[in-house]
């Protein structure tokens, strides 16, 4: 009798254990499942073009969807383009390069708080004979200087009030000097993005200011200019996340922005940015900002 109870009592617990699924393993319904999507799973991301053409952002953006459930539809543009998305409500946030401009923008009251969470460097690029001599240079307003004053070779300007095109305005202006496309004939204003200014660029071996993940990613076929000046204060260049604010305009997804702004600014995020580049060109591209802190605590007031 006690043998046959024993052997109830195994039968019974292997039952347990099959009806729970164990092998060893774990709950295997819980390994397998897919994320549940959010209520409102489509986020509206209006960017800048270097992040995009770098190839940081869609490789960002593969994690992100994977890990949340989120669809992320990407608008890329000059920085000027991204913001006046932002002030018409069609998009829900911003990823841009332009501390002027996102600092009026929010002053307006079109975007919650800037997030300023990673950095690269603008670079200087040109024919390798570098006529104007700006290899040597300390910065690019230096760089800038010489261009004008030797006229020997022509620098080509984005021309499209991007973040790029701010910058470089900035730099003129501390050179001291007004390039004017329509006078000055060494100073030609393409009107388009980093990629086709590059491109022009190279078919008239010019100068040209460009972020380096850009050339670097376009590199292959920039057979006539090289980079030739990439150190000076005046070369950094600090991107930002900003909100839309909820209070201009309705139908904006907020809860999936702080949802990205929350994972952009996570540590494993951080580091999959201060990481990328190094595989596929040998070197970073971007770096992080090490005060950088997630901020959804600070947007819940925007929250409906």
């Amino acid at each position: 009798m006690k043998k046959t109870l024993a052997i109830f009592l195994v039968i019974a617990v292997l039952l347990s254990f099959a009806a729970c699924g164990g092998n060893g393993s774990g709950d295997s319904s819980t390994e397998n499942q897919t994320v549940k999507p959010p209520e409102n799973p489509k986020i509206r991301l209006s960017t800048t073009t270097s992040v995009n053409d770098s190839g940081l952002l869609p490789y960002l953006m593969e994690h992100f969807e994977k890990e949340t459930g989120y669809k992320v539809e990407i608008t890329s543009n000059g920085t000027g383009a991204a913001i006046a998305l932002g002030e018409s409500g069609d998009c829900d946030l911003l990823l841009v390069h332009s501390k002027a401009a996102e600092e009026e923008f929010i002053t307006k009251g079109f975007g919650v708080k800037r997030i300023p969470f990673m950095y690269n460097f603008f670079v200087m690029a040109g024919p390798e004979s570098d006529p104007a001599e700006i290899a040597e240079c300390e910065n690019a307003t230096e760089a800038f200087k010489l261009i004008a004053e030797k006229k020997e070779t022509s620098f080509v300007s984005r021309g499209d009030d991007s973040g790029t095109h701010k910058a470089e305005l900035k730099i003129w202006t501390a050179a001291g000097i007004t390039p004017n496309a329509s006078k000055d004939k060494w100073y030609i204003n393409v009107g388009s993005g980093m990629g086709d200014t590059l491109n022009k660029a190279n078919e008239l071996s010019c100068y040209v200011l460009t972020d380096k993940g850009t050339f670097l990613s376009n590199a292959a076929n920039l057979k006539n200019i090289k980079i030739l000046l990439e150190k000076g204060d005046d070369m950094k260049n600090t991107y930002s996340l900003i909100a839309v604010n909820p209070e201009k305009h309705t139908g904006l997804n907020t809860v999936g922005a702080n949802a990205l702004i929350d994972w952009m600014t996570k540590a494993s995020t951080l580091e999959l940015i201060d990481k990328y580049g190094a595989d596929k060109y040998g070197q970073q591209l971007f770096y992080i900002i090490e005060t950088t802190v997630p901020t959804s605590t600070e947007n819940t007031s925007t929250t409906k």
